[in-house]
């Protein structure tokens, strides 16, 4: 248990510390994590007026905060956690494992019959610290979010998914390139530099 302590207070003390998490703070943002998809967005002009959404792994709310105010309310959010969420304008949150069934009807039943403009996944599995145990839990989480696609993603349409580098990566890129026009791996400069993670964006969806 002292371990265990000793991990959570090294992990504040990081947070306090990160810039990301100070910046945030200060200009009302839910998490560091917007700082990510800001960046993203700002390379690849993601979002666009009248968009539908798709936000998987949204607690607390920074992605869907972030296209809320990106977009001033110009869009709609479906968001999907196993956490709670603070209410958000214009999102519709659904609390539920996403690796369920019920929860994946959850979600097309609230799309209302139409398909998202752009789905966005941050999820990431409760890590155990041994990476041959959180490698596949990352990746089975990308690969639900890829299948999501091809029941609720529109022709043309975009992914934003977070991806631990490691066993399974680059299979899992290849297979995406089949289905979009446009992909492309990228580190947010908010990513920090010890972490394996980087997102995958694709981009112009085609429906194989």
């Amino acid at each position: 248990m002292s371990g265990t302590r000793g991990k959570s207070s090294s992990w504040r003390a990081r947070q306090e510390k990160d810039p990301w998490v100070q910046r945030a703070r200060r200009e009302g943002w839910r998490s560091r994590a917007v700082f990510k998809l800001e960046q993203i967005d700002k390379k690849e002009r993601l979002l666009k007026p009248g968009m539908l959404c798709i936000d998987l792994g949204s607690a607390p709310g920074g992605w869907s905060q972030y296209v809320t105010e990106a977009l001033k309310g110009r869009a709609r959010i479906v968001a999907v956690d196993v956490l709670q969420m603070d209410t958000l304008p214009d999102v519709q949150f659904i609390e539920g494992d996403f690796r369920e069934e019920a929860t994946l009807q959850a979600i097309l039943e609230a799309l209302g019959g139409k398909r998202a403009d752009l789905v966005m996944s941050d999820m990431a599995p409760n890590l155990s610290g041994t990476r041959a145990v959180d490698q596949p839990r990352s990746m089975y989480l990308v690969e639900l979010a890829v299948e999501l696609c091809r029941d609720a993603l529109k022709p043309g349409g975009d992914l934003v998914a977070k991806l631990f580098q490691g066993a399974g990566a680059d299979a899992l890129i290849a297979d995406v390139r089949r289905q979009f026009g446009k992909v492309r791996i990228m580190k947010p400069d908010a990513s920090r530099p010890g972490s394996r993670e980087v997102y995958l964006v694709a981009r112009n969806y085609r429906m194989v």
